[in-house]
């Protein structure tokens, strides 16, 4: 397919088709910008966790002993090389015992995961009011 080619419509349009069959086929739960819903599956699947229904607040999934886990995710591109993360919401009072971070490549390749208990978290959060 040469992207180059078509229009701006065509492009958006193949987009949200893209996001309809990767929710069809639950690689995505929601139908915003695929790269969290997707960090959050593979890293259940590595990690051998089970997800949080959607819209849960403060955690996204949970190993056999009931630890809640919160996944972050960053994908980094040719123009934004950064592995920032965005805000934890609620950080002192959240809900979670681990954190799991997934870095992809620009096409969504995992770089690297990492995984860190809160509290080391908390030691290195940056934290805004």
């Amino acid at each position: 397919m040469k992207l180059a080619r078509k229009s701006t419509q065509s492009l958006m349009t193949a987009y949200s088709d893209i996001l309809k069959e990767l929710r069809r086929r639950k690689v995505v739960r929601t139908s915003n910008s695929p790269t969290g819903d997707y960090a959050e599956l593979l890293a259940c699947k590595k990690f051998h966790l089970k997800s949080a229904p959607p819209s849960t607040k403060s955690y996204d999934a949970k190993d056999k002993r009931g630890n809640k886990y919160q996944i972050k995710s960053r994908r980094l591109t040719v123009e934004n090389k950064t592995q920032l993360l965005g805000v934890i919401r609620g950080l002192g009072k959240a809900d979670f015992k681990f954190l799991i971070v997934v870095i992809f490549n620009e096409d969504y390749s995992v770089r690297y995961y990492y995984k860190m208990p809160k509290k080391v978290i908390k030691q290195y959060a940056k934290v805004f009011k």
